[in-house]
C-alpha cells in the first residue's frame, strides 16, 4: 500500500471530511459511524480475505434538522486516498465519491443497504468481481427483492449525482462528490431504459417520489407524470 513517509495528511483529510465538510452539509451525524465488519464481507459477499483498511469505512446516520426533513445515510472512507504516496489536491481523492441515501423515517434497512454497497464498491475497486468497475453516475441494477426486505415495490436502484449536495467537495487529498441511491419499481426501471434515466428522475421528482426514498410508495401507474408522452432521450 503506497504511502508517504509522513502520512499525517491522510488523517488530516479524513478529519476534514468527517469534522468539517459533513457537519456543514448534513448537520449532526448521529451517535457515531457504523463501520463495516468481517461478517458483512464473509456472509454477504463470501469474501474472507479482507484488506484491514476496509474495516475503517462505515456509514453515518444523520437525523432530520431545520434544513432537512429526511433521515440521511452517508458513507465515509471511499474518498480516502489510500493509494496515493502524497496528497494531490487537484485530483480525485480515493474513489472520488461517497455514497448517500435519504429516507422519510429512520430506517435500519437503509443503514444495512448503504453498508452493503460501501463494501461492494471496495470489492469492485479491488477487482474481486473481475473487470467490473465500481458503480458510477447513472448506473442501475435490479436488486432481486424489495429494497427494505419487506413488501416494497422498489426492487431496483439508480445511482445519481446527489441533487441536494452538488459537488465536488475539496479535501487536502483531492476532490470527491456524492452518489445518491434512488429506489425504483421495476416498471420505472424499464421506463428509464426506454426513455432515459435523467428523464425518469425529472418525473419522479415532480411526483415526490425522489430523491428521498419511501419504500411504501405506490407503483408508477399512480403518477400521471410518468405516463405523459415525452421526447425520447438519445
Amino acid at each position: 500500500m503506497p504511502q508517504s513517509p509522513d502520512s499525517s495528511w491522510l488523517e488530516a483529510a479524513w478529519a476534514q471530511r468527517e469534522e468539517q465538510i459533513y457537519p456543514a452539509l448534513f448537520g449532526a451525524l448521529g451517535p457515531g459511524i457504523y463501520p463495516l465488519d468481517m461478517a458483512l464481507f464473509s456472509q454477504v459477499f463470501g469474501q474472507h480475505d479482507v484488506d484491514p483498511r476496509w474495516l475503517t469505512h462505515g456509514v453515518f446516520e444523520s437525523p432530520p434538522n431545520a434544513g432537512r426533513s429526511s433521515w440521511l445515510y452517508v458513507t465515509s472512507g471511499l474518498s480516502n486516498a489510500w493509494e496515493d504516496a502524497r496528497p494531490d489536491a487537484d485530483g480525485e481523492s480515493g474513489m472520488g465519491h461517497e455514497l448517500l441515501l435519504e429516507t422519510r423515517e429512520q430506517s435500519p434497512w437503509a443503514l444495512r443497504l448503504l453498508r452493503n454497497f460501501c463494501a461492494y464498491q471496495l470489492l469492485l475497486a479491488a477487482g474481486r468481481f473481475g473487470e467490473q468497475p465500481p458503480l458510477g453516475e447513472w448506473d442501475r441494477m435490479r436488486t432481486g427483492e424489495p429494497i427494505n426486505g419487506g413488501d416494497s415495490l422498489l426492487q431496483a436502484l439508480l445511482f445519481i449525482p446527489a441533487p441536494g449536495f452538488a459537488g465536488p467537495r475539496q479535501l487536502l487529498s483531492g476532490r470527491f462528490g456524492f452518489l445518491q441511491i434512488i429506489g425504483l419499481t421495476l416498471a420505472e426501471h424499464a421506463w428509464g431504459q426506454s426513455e432515459g434515466y435523467p428523464a425518469l428522475m425529472e418525473r419522479l421528482a415532480l411526483a415526490g417520489a425522489a430523491p428521498v426514498l419511501d419504500p411504501t410508495r405506490a407503483s408508477p401507474v399512480s403518477y400521471t407524470h410518468l405516463t405523459l408522452p415525452t421526447k425520447r432521450i438519445v
